[in-house]
């Protein structure tokens, strides 16, 4: 399940990164990949969710869609790159080594 999981992530940076390119919703055919993306990647999360205890299911899918939409951001929308904003998006990885950690097998 865990390919699942990593699949709903970036499905979740998918539609991150289209959301800007639906201008508001009224860009047809970003908005329709937007849509896909965002089924997608809640149905996918749902079918790994039925393996994975919900709560790492879910740190690990935002933390997939934290740090792709930043990176999404940053190359696609020249968002800063600063060192600041960069060694924040390593925190959440710390949290879920954290519950994987602390989740019993």
């Amino acid at each position: 399940m865990a390919w699942t999981l990593i699949l709903a992530g970036l499905c979740e940076v998918v539609y991150a990164g289209l959301l800007k390119q639906t201008q508001g919703f009224t860009q047809p055919l970003p908005t329709a990949l937007f849509l896909v993306a965002v089924v997608s990647s809640f149905v996918l999360l749902a079918l790994a969710a039925r393996e994975i205890p919900i709560g790492t299911a879910y740190a690990v899918w935002s933390a997939i869609g934290i740090a792709g939409a930043a990176t999404v951001g940053i190359v696609l929308y020249h968002e800063p790159a600063t060192a600041l904003r960069l060694s924040f998006l390593v925190t959440p990885i710390g949290s879920i080594i954290g519950l994987k950690l602390a989740t019993p097998t």
